[in-house]
């Protein structure tokens, strides 16, 4: 579905692929998606302190491009007018499938933090984490669906209740 008034992009080929390498060949556009997505993030100052320690000039650039992508929308703070808050639109609610399947997939190929049994939990229940993602879009839930992989959390993750 094209936007009115949009450009159409110039594209290198017409294979999905690489239509969708264009808009998230870069590891910032997908981590802002996820920041959405999975940790409810809503502002600027949020996705900045994400971690991952994204420069502001390029995070301005990707929201930019998201936003022209028509992956995410900018509205204004109903308290506050003057700031911004970003929401995924439905096209970039529909990258759900794929953001759980690629952690999934990080999780068991790649070392890091994320506990292996939350991962498997994840998987096994794939249809309801994706029914939840879309549920908390529909109604503006910026509920956290899935907490943040640091070390602590990942520890406590796996072992149900702990041993006091």
């Amino acid at each position: 579905m094209r936007v009115p008034g949009k450009a159409k992009p110039k594209r290198r080929s017409g294979c999905p692929v690489n239509m969708c390498l264009e808009v998230f060949g870069d590891r910032w556009s997908l981590l802002i998606v996820r920041d959405l997505m999975v940790r409810g993030y809503r502002t600027f100052k949020e996705f900045q302190a994400s971690g991952e320690g994204i420069a502001t000039n390029i995070l301005a650039d990707r929201l930019q491009k998201l936003e022209r992508a028509d992956i995410l929308s900018r509205e204004p703070e109903e308290s506050d007018g003057r700031r911004i808050n970003y929401r995924l639109t439905k096209k970039g609610i529909d990258l759900a499938p794929i953001l759980l399947d690629l952690l999934i997939w990080g999780a068991r190929h790649e070392q890091g933090d994320a506990s292996c049994s939350l991962i498997l939990r994840m998987e096994k229940n794939r249809e309801e984490i994706l029914a939840e993602a879309e549920r908390r879009w529909r109604e503006r839930d910026s509920t956290p669906l899935i907490p943040r992989f640091d070390s602590e959390v990942a520890r406590h993750l796996g072992r149900g209740k702990s041993k006091a």
